[in-house]
């Protein structure tokens, strides 16, 4: 079991980008579990029409093959343009992308992960 210190009692918005709809849902019960308010889309162009009308997402944790006009890399290097101060977390389950792919301080977490190391991945982004 992955043991971490959780951030704050301060609730941030995670925006929680998957297309597999039980995958997002265990996800985002997790992070709610945790303390985090949680947004969910199921593509990056739905979690772009979130991020144009919600400006407090602290972080978008996204997957990186999803339907729609774009996958999670190309979602995470747009949202580091135009929203530089929201955190990236990438997941995936058969991509692993190299350092140089995932803008900012962006990290990346392997599928399946466990629970306890997706809300200390969040934790540590926040720091």
């Amino acid at each position: 079991m992955v043991r971490c210190n959780v951030g704050s009692t301060v609730k941030r918005r995670v925006l929680l980008v998957e297309d597999e709809a039980i995958i997002r849902l265990i996800g985002s019960d997790a992070l709610e579990d945790a303390g985090y308010e949680v947004l969910d889309a199921a593509s990056a162009d739905e979690a772009l029409r979130i991020l144009e009308t919600i400006d407090d997402v602290a972080i978008v944790f996204t997957d990186i093959r999803m339907p729609g006009s774009m996958d999670g890399l190309e979602l995470a290097r747009l949202v580091h343009e135009r929203w530089p101060d929201i955190r990236l977390l990438i997941t995936s389950g058969d991509t692993w992308p190299p350092r140089a792919l995932i803008p900012d301080e962006g990290r990346f977490i392997a599928k399946p992960y466990e629970l306890g190391q997706l809300r200390c991945e969040v934790s540590r982004l926040l720091d």
